[in-house]
């Protein structure tokens, strides 16, 4: 028979569940973030596939609007948006930082970068 005990200590056992705590509120904190992000992207993407008709800049912006509004997208403004025409195509890029508050003076600082190429 043994004499000693295996397995987890009662401090053990708090220590890897604040950390589990920690990482799972930070995740909750950043994932809207990151949907908003995904949607910016869509939204890029889809507006340089209907363009290749040779949309104007003005009309770009005017569809990301209401992209924008239907998509909830708050971060990223249609001035925001660079759009170059070339040969290939449109190309359309945004890029945007976003200040995430953790807790009291804590944030994270998050930027975020959306092409139509990549």
């Amino acid at each position: 028979m043994r004499n000693k005990q295996l397995g987890v200590s009662m401090m053990g056992l708090l220590a890897g569940g604040v950390i589990l705590i920690g990482a799972a509120l930070i995740a909750m904190k950043l994932a809207p973030s990151y949907i908003e992000f995904f949607a910016v992207k869509k939204a890029v993407n889809g507006l340089a596939a209907e363009s290749r008709g040779g949309a104007s800049v003005a009309e770009i912006r005017k569809g990301f609007d209401k992209r924008a509004i239907i998509d909830d997208i708050n971060s990223v403004k249609s001035t925001d948006l660079e759009i170059t025409k070339d040969a290939s195509g449109v190309l359309i890029s945004v890029t945007y930082r976003k200040e995430i508050p953790l807790a009291a003076n804590i944030g994270l600082y998050v930027e975020f970068n959306a092409s139509s190429k990549e």
